[in-house]
């Protein structure tokens, strides 16, 4: 075994390190001590990749269940394989992707982390340095003999690979001191063979080397001493626990982990993980999570363009460590979008790559409820609509019959809340006999309209003689509605998605996991009647949010509920997914001089204090000037201190008064409760121009007795919902008479408003011929296009 210690820096190594052995003052120990969150370092700020602080606190013995809690890890191994290290073209080091790998790295061992790497590339930097070596002695050689100064194309011979590694490790270990220098990082280097691990005296003293270099907060850099090893045997000893050898990085990643009680390895190769048939096949799927025993359903593709390890290499080795109680994922650390934070992510717990774990889930991953949930979605598109109306009636009248069980459930969510939920969000998390009620209304209305809906002929048209093109509604696909505190919202969407005929994944907050479960089962329950009861899956694995944007070959459309906050944070997560929904909800009314004093009270009133945390609710007041200082201002202010409403004042009205109250920070605040901004303007045409710079599009009223006025702000706001004299809390799809809705969407493409069963629906076009070819209607062909528009024939919806 060979070690050597690089530090960075110029101070003295002893002076550098004494602040660091203090301030982790502990044994390394793996198996008894940890560091406890008041324990973990100061973080840097250097970097750009965000910092997580958490209890860095775990017993050994068992690896991860799940990939939330690798966020727990301790101590992490960091494979590096060929393919990530080496060029393309196999001579010299990926410069780019290393630096990137060191950063993150940096930064997880500057969160209190003990990091250490198992690299390659030892053999490709010597390689490159030989060959250079080589070229310039034989141009010297030739030069001197001819005389020339044209030199003749030269051979390069055959390098071998040790001494390509005995000219390469001190280049290789260098650059890696020289990048861990700009992270005030040290890094020790540490070459090992098969015999350091078989030789029990030389076992202990790497063993003995490795938690003195972690306890020094020193990153070991760990590599086969590729100039002596010997030529690689066949893979004939990964089949216990206690034996493994080291003929390669990653059977040399799978012993140290175990060796050192790891809490996590991290194996990066050219490919996104393990799939269930060779990468690139058409079939080809990247497995999630693997499980001990699933490796009898894969097969194997050949090994990467570089190292000596294939991907079955890589699986044994991993399973190896798992059974040693180390988590494992394997994951693509050459690709260029993901690669600058693959390691970051995975410590994160992000669906990154093959996760290895022992506990099988109780149910199906949300890969196989997505591809239920198409199944089912395409079964449910084919009934009849007398089918799906029939589904949604008896999902309506479940939710009374079951009303007790519902509302049991539904308090038990609302006793786990309390003191942890915001008042407004208790209130929506709530559910009671009045609101079951009018939602089974909503769900009958729903199944009304439902009958004129999917398969329904928008356009036909004769193309020509016995060619008819006709344009139909059908379903989009599958859906991904993603909820915070509305239990209510479930069984809407479920009636929705059943109308249109779509899949629909589910995924609540878990403040409402009780009223989720069943009134999930409950329109399973319904769904049954049909035998299309898989068509709704309701996520419960431990999913974020953020990994469920990234389906892109499961789900068609995301539709978010909530706070403006997620739905910004899809909006943002969401690859090659269209995300349906608005991020705010900055509602107006505009006040007109010549509004009627009886209307104006009652409409700010029902706007703002009926249900502030509504996204429908009033957020800004726009008063005319000449209305100040007037009877119907002063009921105005006294209405909203009655109803205990914080006026904010914008820049112009603050200006007007002597002692205003507080002046807003921004006119663009969605305040979600008891506050409200008024502002004031000159004209109608002021306040349109102020709704479009700090609106959001979403509601926008007009109180006034002047139709023209009245008609101008309707015309020309550029909002989804615009109103005369109505409150802005009629913005909802249930009071629409669309029977409920899937959310408001303020987007100006397919949906805009509230969102019922016609914003669900998408087309598809059918065209019925006769053996027609379009080399018929050329020039000289024998037909000629008629494109005559014909009658669309009428549902009966009776």
């Amino acid at each position: 075994m060979l070690s050597q210690v690089y530090c960075s820096g110029s101070q003295p190594f002893r002076q550098r390190l004494l602040p660091w052995v203090q301030s982790t003052a502990l044994s390394r120990s793996r198996a008894t001590d940890r560091v406890q969150p008041s324990a973990i370092r100061h973080v840097r700020s250097w970097s750009n990749i965000p910092f997580i602080t958490v209890p860095l606190s775990r017993t050994h013995g068992k690896s991860f269940a799940h990939r939330s809690e690798l966020k727990h890890a301790k101590r992490i191994v960091v494979k590096l394989g060929s393919a990530v290290v080496t060029r393309g073209d196999e001579c010299g080091l990926a410069l780019g992707r290393l630096a990137s790998i060191v950063e993150q790295v940096s930064v997880l061992q500057n969160q209190g982390r003990e990091m250490m790497l198992v690299t390659s590339g030892a053999v490709a930097f010597g390689k490159q340095r030989l060959r250079h070596e080589i070229l310039l002695s034989q141009s010297v050689r030739q030069a001197l003999h001819s005389g020339q100064n044209q030199l003749k194309e030269m051979a390069i011979p055959v390098l071998e690979a040790r001494a390509c590694a005995a000219a390469g490790q001190s280049g290789l270990m260098a650059l890696y001191e020289a990048m861990f220098t700009q992270y005030s990082i040290c890094a020790a280097q540490i070459l090992v063979t098969n015999l350091d691990f078989h030789d029990e005296q030389k076992r202990r003293n790497l063993n003995g080397t490795l938690h003195e270099l972690l306890r020094m907060n020193i990153v070991p850099i760990v590599n086969t001493n590729d100039a002596v090893v010997p030529p690689a045997e066949p893979n004939s000893d990964l089949q216990g626990v206690n034996v493994i050898s080291v003929k390669d990085n990653d059977s040399l990643a799978a012993r140290l982990a175990v060796e050192m009680k790891t809490d996590l390895l991290i194996v990066l190769s050219d490919v996104e993980g393990l799939f269930d048939s060779p990468p690139g096949s058409d079939d080809a799927k990247l497995i999630d999570i693997f499980y001990p025993g699933d490796q009898q359903s894969v097969t194997f593709g050949t090994k990467s363009r570089v190292g000596m390890g294939g991907m079955e290499a890589k699986v044994k080795a991993a399973l190896w460590a798992l059974q040693g109680g180390t988590s494992v994922v394997i994951a693509n650390g050459t690709h260029p979008k993901v690669s600058g934070h693959v390691i970051t992510d995975i410590v994160e717990g992000k669906k990154v790559g093959t996760f290895f774990s022992e506990v099988k889930p109780a149910g199906p991953t949300v890969e196989q409820q997505g591809e239920m949930a198409r199944s089912g979605g395409r079964m449910l598109a084919t009934l009849e609509p007398e089918q799906r109306a029939e589904i949604i009636h008896h999902l309506a009248d479940l939710l009374t019959d079951q009303r007790d069980e519902i509302l049991l459930a539904n308090k038990k969510d609302l006793e786990e809340a309390e003191g942890r939920l915001a008042a407004p969000l208790l209130k929506r998390l709530s559910l009671s006999t009045s609101k079951l009620n009018s939602l089974a209304i909503g769900l009958r209305q729903i199944a009304a309209s439902s009958q004129d809906s999917v398969g329904r002929v928008l356009r036909r048209t004769r193309i020509a003689k016995n060619l008819e093109l006709e344009q139909v509604a059908v379903p989009i696909g599958v859906l991904l509605v993603i909820f915070e505190s509305r239990p209510d919202c479930l069984p809407q969407v479920a009636a929705l998605a059943i109308a249109s005929g779509n899949g629909l994944l589910l995924k609540g907050g878990k403040e409402a996991t009780h009223s989720n479960r069943i009134l999930h089962l409950l329109a399973q329950e319904a769904l049954s009647i049909h035998g299309v009861k898989e068509a709704i899956q309701l996520v419960n694995t431990r999913e974020e949010v953020e990994d469920l944007c990234r389906l892109d070959k499961m789900i068609d459309l995301i539709i978010p509920r909530g706070s403006s906050q997620l739905v910004r944070d899809i909006q943002k997560a969401a690859k090659g997914i269209p995300v349906m929904g608005h991020s705010e909800g900055i509602c107006h009314m505009y006040v007109d001089s010549e509004a009627s004093v009886d209307k104006v009270t009652r409409l700010v009133r029902d706007s703002k204090c009926e249900y502030p945390a509504a996204c429908n609710a009033l957020e800004t007041l726009l008063i005319h000037r000449d209305l100040l200082r007037t009877p119907l201002f002063d009921q105005i202010i006294d209405m909203l201190r009655v109803e205990q409403v914080k006026i904010h004042a914008g820049p112009k009205f603050a200006s007007y008064l002597t002692f205003s109250p507080s002046e807003v920070k921004s006119l663009r605040t969605e305040y979600g409760d008891l506050e409200l901004c008024i502002e004031v303007v000159d004209s109608v045409q002021e306040a349109i121009d102020h709704i479009h710079k700090y609106g959001s599009s979403h509601t926008d009223v007009i109180v006034t007795e002047n139709e023209k006025t009245a008609e101008f702000f309707l015309q020309h706001v550029d909002s989804a919902c615009v109103f005369w004299n109505a409150s802005t809390r009629f913005s909802d799809g249930y009071r629409f008479g669309l029977g409920a809705e899937v959310g408001i969407s303020t987007s100006r493409i397919h949906a805009r408003g509230p969102v019922g069963l016609e914003g669900l629906l998408t087309t598809k076009w059918l065209l019925r011929g006769q053996d027609h070819v379009v080399s018929d209607f050329s020039e000289h062909g024998s037909l000629k296009y008629l494109h005559e528009n014909l009658p669309v024939p009428q549902r009966n919806t009776n």
